[in-house]
């Protein structure tokens, strides 16, 4: 919103700078015509005088331009507004999108990476044991609820605690592949596995995911640190190669959470939506600027 505040401020500052030099001619116009004659002799004859007409000319040709130059400013707003509408439509649909597919019935997770690669946010299917001796931990991490935050959307900071993601590897015993498996949240002080024992089951189980792809390391987001176990950002390749996984990532559902580990449903599918106050924003300016170049220009009310 900075940008936007700026740029109002900028604009307000122009016009009356530009009114007020408007202003200016119109007295000097005013005043030298008023006391100049109109006429003038010369050898007996009556001449009109031409030394204005000119300067008139000229100052009424900067008043049009001026007039059709600010004209842009509300132009531009509406468009960016008409913009941003646009925007929210495709937005709300790809939020649509994704719901549907993290709440689709699951599907077994099918083995061609081709396939996989059109499959993310995919619910998908799969049974095995997990292999807690090389878990992973994904840091730092709040627990997902999408209401907190579509409300905190945009902010600097959340508030609220913070912990990891534990990411297991997983032998799937129906495709006969190790998996990485992100079995869920655990608070700061349940990172370390020896304090949640009772979550570390040996036995098969039934895991219900979201498939999800490798990230690309975003701005400010810190390099993983490999040698101390602490990730910050999903890269497959690195991941499987430190545990001899394959290269396939799911996000284990809330359903899936063994009780004592790690709580299942993190992924977020909740996508930043705040472009109904952009559309109220440049519209508002629209309105704004639109008034203040019809009374300039129009009504010659003084500003």
């Amino acid at each position: 919103m900075a940008p936007i505040t700026s740029f109002w401020a900028l604009y307000t500052r122009t016009l009356a700078k530009l009114t007020k030099q408007v202003n200016v001619v119109y007295i000097k116009r005013s005043i030298f015509l008023s006391r100049l004659p109109l006429f003038k002799k010369a050898d007996g004859r009556l001449v009109k005088c031409g030394q204005f007409s000119s300067a008139a000319a000229k100052a009424e040709s900067g008043d049009t331009f001026l007039k059709w130059f600010l004209l842009l400013i509300p132009a531009t707003t509406f468009g960016l507004g008409t913009w941003q509408v646009k925007r929210r439509q495709w937005k709300l649909e790809l939020i649509n999108e994704l719901t549907k597919l993290t709440t689709a019935e699951p599907i077994p997770l099918p083995l061609d990476p081709q396939e996989l690669n059109g499959l993310e946010y995919r619910r998908v299917k799969v049974r095995g044991k997990y292999d807690h001796s090389k878990e992973l931990y994904v840091l730092p991490r709040s627990p997902v609820d999408p209401e907190k935050e579509a409300r905190e959307a945009g902010r600097l900071s959340s508030s609220g605690e913070t912990g990891a993601n534990v990411i297991t590897p997983f032998h799937c015993s129906d495709l006969g592949i190790t998996i990485l498996v992100n079995r869920g949240y655990v608070p700061r002080q349940k990172i370390r596995p020896e304090t949640r024992m009772k979550g570390q089951v040996e036995d098969e189980v039934n895991v219900v995911g979201v498939v999800r792809l490798t990230e690309v390391r975003k701005p400010f987001v810190p390099n993983n640190d490999v040698e101390r176990n602490r990730w910050h950002f999903r890269d497959l390749e690195a991941m499987a190669s430190v545990t001899g996984a394959e290269p396939i990532f799911i996000d284990a559902d809330f359903a899936s959470t063994i009780p004592g580990g790690p709580i299942g449903g993190q992924t977020r599918v909740t996508l930043r939506n705040e472009h109904m106050q952009y559309i109220i924003t440049w519209y508002g300016l629209c309105a704004a600027t639109s008034y203040m170049w019809y009374a300039k220009f129009i009504k010659r009310i003084k500003l």
